[in-house]
C-alpha cells in the first residue's frame, strides 16, 4: 500500500510532497494500527480535515473488508486446491516486492550518515536478538528507543550548530 499511496498522493494528485508523506509514513509506522489506514487518515486530515481523515479511513478500509468477508466465506472450500496455494504464493512474492519498493523509496529520502546507519544495524540486530531467543517483547520497544535516541542525537547535534 505505501507505494501506492505515495504514487497517488505525490505524483498523480500532488497533493503532498515527497518529504511529506515520509514523515506520515513515519509517524504512522509508529502508531498503533496497519501503516496503510494510519497513512490514509493523516492524509485525508493534511488534504481536507477530520470529514477527509474519514472519508479516506473508509475508503481504505471498506474495500478491504467487504472483498475479505466474501472470500472468508469461500476460502475453507476452495484451500486444500493447489492453484489456491500458489496463487497464495504468488500474493507473498508480491507482497514481498512491495515491502522493498517502499524500503528502497524511503532510503533514498531519508538522510543518511554514519549514526543512521549504525541506530539501523542496531535496531536490526535488536529484533533479531529478541527473535532468536524467543523473548517475549515487543518491537514496538525497540521503535520507541530508536526514536528516543534519534530525536537526542538531532537535538546535540543543534547544540552543536550541525542541524541536520
Amino acid at each position: 500500500m505505501i507505494p501506492i499511496i505515495e504514487k497517488e498522493m505525490c505524483e498523480k494528485h500532488k497533493w503532498l510532497k515527497g518529504e511529506e508523506i515520509l514523515d506520515i509514513f513515519a509517524i504512522s509506522e509508529s502508531t498503533p494500527g496497519p501503516i496503510a489506514i494510519n497513512s490514509a487518515t493523516f492524509v485525508g486530515y493534511r488534504v481536507a480535515g477530520v470529514l477527509g481523515s474519514a472519508c479516506a479511513t473508509f475508503g481504505v478500509v471498506l474495500p478491504s473488508f467487504i472483498i475479505i468477508s466474501i472470500i472468508s466465506l469461500v476460502l475453507k472450500e476452495f484451500s486444500q486446491y493447489e492453484i489456491v496455494q500458489f496463487a497464495f504464493n504468488g500474493i507473498r512474492a508480491g507482497v514481498l516486492a512491495l515491502v522493498i519498493k517502499a524500503f528502497y523509496s524511503m532510503y533514498k529520502k531519508c538522510p543518511k550518515g554514519l549514526f543512521s546507519y549504525i541506530l539501523m544495524i542496531g535496531a536490526f540486530a535488536a529484533s533479531l536478538f529478541i527473535d532468536i531467543l524467543g523473548l517475549d517483547i515487543s518491537i514496538i520497544y525497540i521503535i520507541i528507543t530508536c526514536a528516543l535516541i534519534g530525536l537526542i542525537h538531532s537535538f546535540v547535534e543543534r547544540k552543536r550548530g550541525k542541524a541536520q
